[in-house]
């Protein structure tokens, strides 16, 4: 895999945010800076963490961390998903729609964390080791 837009999960969260700025856009105007804000915010952040687990892929620990906190985001928009229904801002359909797509993003992002190595990689073996570059360094 070349960058993060070929995952999966990625994908899906990024069509999920689409999805949840075209629900948002008929929400009322003064949940604009309140609920409208937080649903935005979270939906962004699951793949934004994705992105950002897939630069830290080389520290198997900081891949999984940053897949967690995409994890939580799209649990945050699960949460802000059935407050919009109970409010009465979207439709039982589209509710479900948006649920179930957070829980597939959730059990992706669960078996990416289950299994790091798929995704993370080791420096080449063909690049110097860093006490080599860090030796090449202080001569300069």
């Amino acid at each position: 895999m070349r960058d993060y837009t070929k995952i999966q999960a990625w994908k899906l969260a990024d069509d999920l945010t689409v999805a949840i700025y075209q629900a948002t856009k008929s929400f009322p105007r003064e949940e604009l800076y309140s609920l409208t804000d937080q649903v935005r915010r979270a939906s962004r952040s699951v793949g934004a963490n994705i992105a950002e687990a897939w630069q830290k892929r080389r520290y198997p620990a900081s891949f999984v961390s940053k897949l967690a906190d995409s994890d939580g985001e799209q649990a945050e928009t699960q949460h802000w998903i059935d407050t919009s229904l109970a409010c009465g801002f979207i439709n039982q359909p589209d509710h479900d729609d948006a649920l179930e797509r957070c829980r597939e993003i959730g059990r992706m992002l669960g078996s990416m964390m289950a299994a790091p190595e798929k995704f993370c990689h080791t420096p080449p073996t063909d690049c110097p080791p860093s006490s080599v570059l860090r030796r090449r360094s202080s001569v300069l």
